[in-house]
Order: C-alpha cells, then structure tokens, then sequence
C-alpha cells in the first residue's frame, strides 16, 4: 500500500497514481465503489461493533430517508465552460480558507472498529487536509488524538453535561482549547442513546464496559477523577464497571438543557460555538436571534429519532430561512461525491462525512480512512469537472446547478 501514501492531499494525482501501477498489472487495496465499503466492513466487524456502527433507531425509516433524499436533486451539467485547471474544492468557514469542503464527523467508539482508532483517523485527516471533529466519547485520550492530528485543523465536539457537572465541562473545554481544538460543536440531540434495535438484540453498549472505550476522555480528566474518588473512595482503575456507569451518566445525562444554557459555555469558550443536530426552521432562527456561530443540519444519520424528516431536506429550508446569518454545516446520508456537491449546492458551506470513513478504518486503519476521503474528494471534483463548474463555491455551486426531481 506504499503508492497509496505518495499522493496524498491530492486526489486526482492519486486517480492517475492507481492508474499508473494498473500498467504494472497492480490493483489497489480498497474498492473505489463506495457502495461497497459497508458491506467489504462488514464482513470484517464484530457483530458488536457492525450492528453499533450500521444499526439505526428503530426501523431505520429516517435513514433511508437520508440517503434517498439525495436521488430528488440532479446536477445538471454546462458545456462549454473554459476554464484553466481542475476546481477548486477551497471552502471558506469559520473565518479561514480551508482545502477541503468535507470535515470528518464526530464518532466515538472507534477502537471497536479497528485498534488504532481515533489515532488513525486523526493522522489520515491530517494528510488529507480535511479537518478532525474529536468526539466525546472517543477511545483515545483527546491529548494523544491531537499529538496524531498534528498541525491539522480540529474542533471538538461535546456531549453536554448536566449543569451538575459544569465543573468537568468547564474542564473538557479547556483540556479542548489547550490542544489546538479550535471550534466547539455542541450535540443536541443525543443527551440519551436512542432506540436502536441493533444494540439491544446484542445486549450491546460499548459505553458501559469495564475498558477505556468511550470513556478515554473522562477518565483521563482531573475533574472526573477526583470527582469519582471522593465519592468512592478508590481509584478509577480500582472499579471500571462503576466509572463507566458514571461517566456515561455524565454525558449522557438523560434530559436536555435550554436554550439559556448557552451562555455558560459561551462564558468557557472563546471560539465559535457550532450546535449540531438543527433540523427545524424555528431552532435554526433561534439560533440567529442568540447569535451562535454555526449549525449542523443533521439527524445523526438517522441513528438517534426514527420516523423524521431527510436531513437533506431540512437543509433546504433551513438554509431558505438563514442562510445567510450563520454558517451552515451538513451531514446525514452522504455517501458520494455527488451527494457532497450536492449539499453545498443546496447551501451548506461544509459537509460532514462520518460512516463512510469509519469503513474505511475498518477495512484499512489510516490507509482507509485516507482512502475514502481521498476517495470522496477526488469524485467531488470530477463531479464539478465534468459538470461544467469551475468551483465548488457559491459563485458556480448553488441550487441554478439543480433540478428538483419528484
């Protein structure tokens, strides 16, 4: 897999790369049919950790909702566009110019699908240029992830805590702020785990395990430590069963907070604060009166509440109503390059790629996850290539690119 390494950030380098070694009679590692990688990681998975990583809430209706939304726009192409090179994928968010217009999404657990984890995909991120979204309820201590991630660009993504624990969530943000994480997003939707069928026939939930898997972050944290030994009086390692409970009972507290929250982690953050998991117009507004810095369009790929709304169609919306008073990110059911086009067309300034590059961990650790970003990239840009648009910005990518389809 060494030539998968030489072109790195540059995904039509590596197109012409592969090429290359096929008149060598060489075939790459991993399929470039990202239909496909679901179902190559699942022959490869636990039935642990696929039925985690696969499964959704309840029937899975908004899932598939996710990803069919896409099928009801198409990209009409324009002939004859001169131009003097391939597009630019540049994306302008959160006040700075960025190579890439996908982040890789929040997603916890990650040791369950392959053993370098978090510190995997951090790396391939990196080499990549697409910006790392570290998860609260990763596996790898958030220190060791941002020694990985280098000098790339990280946000931080918190599960909120009770106002209880404001003291560790004062804590996780400065142990955030301290590392190089340069934005927070704020998850909304999952203060509890959703109804997912898949976990519940295998008796499965990796947060409540006596390991280090969705706990690296608490239990690595002084607050938390200190917090858990004068109420026991023992050491966290002295019983992992209890931590566990607890720490997941932190993050996970059950209830959500208000609107009036907001101010205490404005008070803890000098950075943008980003809240993930808007699908309606009234919260997206909400969000422009109290003027937070971005939303993410998302659903949690249909993961946490059954029977909603695509989120691709929320995006549109939501975008018609704001878009232009707060930055807008995107995820939930992206799957291609074309979905990806289509998404910023549609108004988000950034999309957010999560299961497809946990496949690819699964399938190759860093050189998979390197894979299926530069994967996902290189189909944008032929995308836009071939489509007849110079740019993926909002001067040629926007929604006169589109066509509504019933």
């Amino acid at each position: 897999m060494e030539y998968l390494k030489i072109t790195a950030g540059d995904s039509l380098q590596y197109m012409a790369d592969v090429y290359g070694h096929g008149l060598k009679y060489e075939r790459p590692p991993f399929t470039f049919h990202s239909q496909e990688w679901e179902s190559l990681a699942r022959k490869r998975m636990s039935i642990e950790s696929m039925g985690y990583v696969c499964g959704n809430a309840s029937t899975g209706e908004t899932c598939d909702k996710n990803v069919q939304a896409f099928r009801k726009w198409s990209i009409v192409p324009r002939r004859l566009v001169k131009t003097s090179g391939y597009p630019s994928v540049e994306a302008k968010v959160l006040g700075k110019t960025l190579r890439t217009p996908i982040a890789i999404a929040p997603v916890g657990v990650q040791t369950i699908f392959n053993p370098d984890g978090e510190l995997a995909a951090a790396k391939a991120a990196a080499r990549e240029h697409v910006p790392y979204i570290y998860s609260t309820a990763a596996a790898t201590p958030i220190e060791e992830v941002a020694r990985a991630n280098g000098d790339g660009e990280r946000w931080f993504q918190l599960y909120w805590p009770a106002n209880e624990h404001n003291d560790i969530t004062v804590s996780l943000l400065k142990r955030a702020k301290k590392h190089g994480f340069s934005a927070l997003f704020v998850t909304l939707d999952t203060y509890k785990l959703g109804w997912r069928p898949s976990d519940l026939d295998n008796g499965y939930n990796p947060f409540l395990r006596s390991d280090t898997v969705g706990t690296a972050l608490g239990f690595t944290d002084p607050v938390f430590r200190r917090s858990f030994k004068a109420k026991h009086g023992k050491e966290i390692e002295q019983d992992l069963e209890t931590a566990a409970s607890e720490w997941t009972g932190t993050v996970f507290p059950g209830f959500s907070h208000g609107w009036d929250g907001l101010e205490f982690l404005r008070e803890h953050w000098d950075g943008p604060i980003i809240l993930k998991g808007i699908q309606s117009v009234s919260d997206a507004r909400q969000c422009v009166e109290l003027g937070i810095d971005g939303i993410v369009v998302s659903n949690h790929g249909g993961r946490q509440q059954d029977g909603g709304p695509a989120s691709l169609d929320c995006l549109v919306k939501i975008v018609d109503a704001v878009g232009d008073k707060l930055e807008i990110f995107f995820d939930s059911g992206v799957r291609c390059g074309a979905d990806i086009a289509k998404a910023l067309a549609l108004g988000a300034q950034m999309v957010l790629i999560g299961r497809p590059y946990v496949y690819g961990l699964v399938l190759g650790g860093e050189e998979g996850v390197g894979h299926v970003l530069r994967s996902l990239l290189g189909d944008l840009t032929m995308t836009l290539h071939l489509g007849g648009l110079p740019s993926a910005s909002k001067e040629h990518l926007n929604r006169s690119c589109l066509e509504h389809e019933d």
